[in-house]
């Protein structure tokens, strides 16, 4: 009888509130469905818009200019020339997460994966990376911004 309780509470047998709510969930989610069904999406539009923005991102050499937005005033003041769109920094060049065993045969847990640089990034931060002109020269630097920006593939007039 205990061989028997194991399996069924290893099988999830047990019904938690979180299972109950699932199932509840799933239930009305089918019904939901069968009611109204899938919207009638046949143009794709955004999938498109998007498509075009990540192709017109890729391109080599994109000049835009960088704009910091003052909390204070509400106005975007000119920060400098840059190439390309600002990167969020706690966009990672790896998978965060990686799935390993805690030992042979044993169970399979998701554990936290280092970026090639050894380091672990962060699930989020308010930091943004741009790659700015160098007002003084030809070069392109990496610039840490804290502030909310606005990146532009032409000069903004402001007001």
């Amino acid at each position: 009888m205990l061989f028997a309780a194991v399996i069924l509470v290893s099988c999830g047998g047990t019904n938690t509130s979180d299972s109950i709510q699932s199932k509840q969930s799933e239930k009305l989610l089918a019904e939901a469905t069968s009611q109204v069904g899938m919207p009638a999406i046949v143009n794709f539009r955004e999938r498109k818009m998007l498509k075009d923005i990540l192709e017109l991102r890729d391109q080599d050499g994109l000049t835009t200019y960088t704009y910091l937005y003052c909390e204070m005033t509400g106005k975007l003041v000119f920060f400098g020339e840059s190439i390309g769109y600002g990167i969020p920094y706690a966009t990672q060049f790896t998978n965060p997460e990686k799935f390993e065993r805690a030992y042979a045969g044993g169970e399979w847990h998701v554990l936290s994966q280092a970026d090639p640089n050894g380091l672990f990034s962060p699930a989020s931060a308010e930091g943004t990376w741009v790659l700015l002109k160098d007002p003084n020269g030809r070069d392109v630097r990496p610039v840490y911004i804290e502030p909310r920006i606005v990146v532009s593939p032409f000069r903004l007039t402001i007001n």
